[in-house]
């Protein structure tokens, strides 16, 4: 294997990366620490949030079990959105300054997650909803400083969120997702049982294990950390670092996780040996891109979410019409990475090895192009729509897609080779449809 460390340096490049990375604890029954990890924090008023369809089921209940069993006070929010908005991220906020919290639970998805990240920051540092929001949608102002304690407690296997300084939002508005990232956002414990996922339907674990995927193929494929000019200081580094050797462990094994567990898990629901790997594959890659970032796939799929409130996902049938945020990457990834594979044929060789594809023989030139027919016959095993055309999107939507993608600065500048709006336009339309 190529000398992780040996990441091509330009001149004024960075020397070195940050590692900034989440307390973790991993197996099923962990819900049932939530109580006492709390108490260990200082918490003693706890916001539970959560959203309708989990306040219902046993994970959640699991959690306020532990909670009041440790002589917690615990207000519970369970109006979180299945997508959240810039309307539902006020929302919840406002009940947080409300409720003058010490902590924080999140029981739920990411976006479950993420609405906590929100509403604890904006309790805590108030300020206008833009003034924290990623530039050029929002003024990118940085958090000023530390956020109440938060634990995440994921309840499906796909956005990484428990470990990321991240949340993402529809700004309906706008038309577009966008998000706010800042290292102080990142939950202070990730409690990650993956007896979460057991119930969940094959639509939902497909949806959320191919965004697993994603995330990691797209930081294990990202700039090198050492293209990116070195700081004037010691803390300026973004938390988007760029390919480096500790996002490599993560990406990389998340990756052959993936590779070889998503497809029974998705077609097998019974197999919990399957759903446990994918549940840690997860977490890793959460770990991965925290680190090193995301970059075209996850730039593309903004538009192709923020743009589609009629499409019904498999699995998502309850919820209201849209396109889950894992199958709004993956639809975009198989373009994405034809085209990156030129940039780093390497990594993108290691990763398709990595996710199953048969490389002997193959060049490193065509990297990109294998690792492409590994995902879309992964995508075609597991029954995901074929394409964006499948959601209704078609040549004449390009230009609206490509808006919302461009303005993804903060993402597309993590890709391995310079992106335009006509390389966008060029993507998209190799997305419409793959067999």
């Amino acid at each position: 294997m190529t000398n992780p460390i040996a990441h091509p340096i330009l001149p004024n490049g960075d020397s070195g990366f940050t590692v900034e990375a989440a307390s973790m604890k991993f197996g099923r029954g962990m819900l049932a620490e939530a109580g006492n990890d709390a108490k260990a924090m200082g918490m003693r008023r706890v916001a539970l949030f959560t959203d309708p369809h989990v306040a219902g089921i046993a994970p959640f209940a699991a959690a306020l079990d532990s909670l009041k069993g440790a002589g917690l006070d615990v207000a519970v929010y369970d109006r979180c959105a299945v997508e959240p908005t810039s309307a539902s991220f006020l929302e919840a906020a406002d009940f947080a300054r409300e409720g003058q919290f010490d902590g924080y639970v999140s029981v739920g998805g990411g976006s479950v997650i993420d609405t906590a990240k929100a509403a604890n920051l904006y309790a805590t540092h108030p300020a206008d909803f833009l003034a924290y929001v990623n530039k050029p949608l929002g003024e990118g102002r940085p958090v000023p400083g530390p956020v109440k304690p938060h634990i995440a407690c994921p309840t499906t296997c796909g956005t990484g969120s428990e470990t990321t300084g991240v949340a993402i939002f529809d700004h309906v508005e706008m038309r577009v997702k966008t998000g706010i990232s800042s290292r102080y956002l990142r939950p202070n414990l990730a409690l990650v049982d993956p007896a979460t996922i057991d119930s969940l339907p094959p639509g939902v674990i497909a949806s959320t294990g191919f965004d697993v995927l994603t995330h990691a193929i797209e930081s294990h494929t990202a700039r090198s950390f050492r293209s990116r000019p070195k700081p004037d200081a010691a803390n300026p580094r973004p938390p988007y670092q760029g390919a480096n050797p500790w996002s490599d462990i993560g990406s990389l094994q998340a990756i052959r996780l993936g590779g070889q567990y998503l497809e029974r898990a998705v077609n097998d629901p019974a197999d919990e040996e399957a759903r446990d790997a994918l549940m840690f594959a997860a977490t890793l890659a959460g770990l991965a891109f925290g680190n090193a970032g995301v970059h075209i796939p996850h730039a593309m799929s903004y538009s192709v979410a923020g743009l589609n409130h009629r499409f019904t996902a498999r699995g998502y049938e309850k919820a209201n019409p849209m396109v889950p945020h894992g199958i709004s990457v993956v639809l975009n990834a198989p373009a994405a990475f034809r085209f990156t594979g030129s940039a780093e044929p390497e990594r993108h060789l290691r990763a398709a090895e990595a996710l199953g594809a048969e490389v002997r023989d193959v060049s490193p030139a065509d990297g990109g192009a294998v690792l492409a027919a590994r995902l879309i016959a992964m995508m075609r095993a597991t029954h995901l729509p074929n394409g964006l055309s499948a959601l209704g999107y078609g040549a004449a939507d390009i230009p609206d897609l490509v808006r919302g993608a461009i303005a993804q600065q903060r993402l597309l500048t993590i890709a391995p080779r310079p992106v335009t709006e006509e390389d966008l336009r060029r993507l998209y339309a190799d997305a419409m449809t793959y067999w």
